[in-house]
């Protein structure tokens, strides 16, 4: 247990780096409000608080989407105080499957222009 966990009392469950499956990132990766989460954390590279991301979904389903990243292995997210903070595991998913993210990334923001240019 760290030291943050003793202090905040809040542990939040994540995948250990040899847990993390092709095929729980891919379904992380496949909806477009985490995937659009995935871009700010990797345009940003640091840590965000969860209440950062301004979705168009309710906060529930907002919540809902951070524990599929979380769970999957595509973020890790501690408590600071009150906030909720995430961040990518970019490492991680580089070791494991390299050229993925990146890859997802790049065609992500292709997409993003074609269809505001449409």
């Amino acid at each position: 247990m760290t030291a943050a966990t003793k202090s905040s009392g809040r542990a939040l469950p994540h995948p250990e780096f040899g847990e993390i499956r092709l095929e729980a990132v891919l379904h992380a990766l496949s909806d477009p409000m985490r995937l659009r989460i995935v871009r700010e954390l990797a345009l940003c590279e640091r840590e965000l608080a969860c209440s950062y991301f301004e979705l168009p979904v309710t906060k529930s389903t907002t919540t809902h989407h951070f524990r599929v990243l979380r769970e999957s292995g595509v973020i890790r997210q501690c408590y600071r105080g009150t906030a909720k903070m995430s961040g990518l595991r970019r490492d991680d998913l580089d070791a494991l499957f390299p050229g993925l993210l990146d890859g997802v990334l790049r065609a992500a923001a292709r997409q993003a222009e074609r269809l505001d240019g449409a």
